[in-house]
C-alpha cells in the first residue's frame, strides 16, 4: 500500500466544509470526479458501516473508525463491492482490508485547510493522484459557494 496526501485551503466556514464533504447531495457532486453517480451509504457515525458504491453497485465495504463532525473522519475499508455484493474475502478484497482514508480540517489563516490522506494499491495510485485534486477543487468550489438553508442543516445533523 502506498500512503498518498492531498490537501486544500477552502474559504468558508468549517460548518459548510464538513457538510460539504457529507451531505449526500454535495457529496455526490464532489466525487462524481471518481466517477459519475458515485455516492455513500452510511450514517457517518463511528463503527458504523459505511458504503461507498458506484451506480453499478460496485465500490468498497468500509467502517467509520473515528468522526469527529468538523475537525477529523477516518475510514477504515474492509474490503469490496461487486455488483451488490459485499466481499471481504477474496483477493482483491483481502488487497484493500485496512486501508486507511482520513480527512482532517483545521484553522489557517482565517480560512481551513482540509488534508486527504489515503491508503492506496499500487495499480490504483496514478488514478487517484489524477483525482483527489480535481475532487477537492471541487469540493472547495461548492463549500465556498454552498447557501445552506435551515432545513438542510437540520437533515445533516439529525
Amino acid at each position: 500500500m502506498n500512503r498518498l496526501s492531498f490537501s486544500i485551503m477552502i474559504h468558508a466556514p468549517k460548518d459548510d466544509i464538513w457538510r460539504t464533504l457529507l451531505a449526500d447531495s454535495t457529496y455526490r457532486k464532489w466525487t462524481s470526479v471518481f466517477e459519475e453517480g458515485s455516492y455513500a451509504a452510511t450514517d457517518w457515525k463511528e463503527g458504523s458501516k459505511a458504503l461507498f458504491l458506484t451506480p453499478s453497485g460496485n465500490g468498497m465495504v468500509s467502517r467509520i473508525v473515528a468522526h469527529r463532525p468538523k475537525e477529523l473522519l477516518i475510514i477504515q475499508h474492509l474490503g469490496t463491492v461487486k455488483n451488490g455484493m459485499e466481499d471481504t474475502a477474496g483477493a482483491d478484497a483481502k488487497g484493500w482490508a485496512g486501508a486507511i482514508e482520513s480527512y482532517t480540517l483545521w484553522e489557517a489563516n482565517g480560512s481551513h485547510i482540509l488534508t486527504v490522506e489515503m491508503d492506496v494499491k499500487e495499480e490504483y495510485r496514478s488514478f487517484f493522484q489524477d483525482r483527489w485534486p480535481k475532487a477537492l477543487g471541487k469540493l472547495k468550489e461548492i463549500a465556498e459557494a454552498e447557501q445552506w438553508s435551515e432545513v438542510e442543516i437540520v437533515q445533516q445533523t439529525a
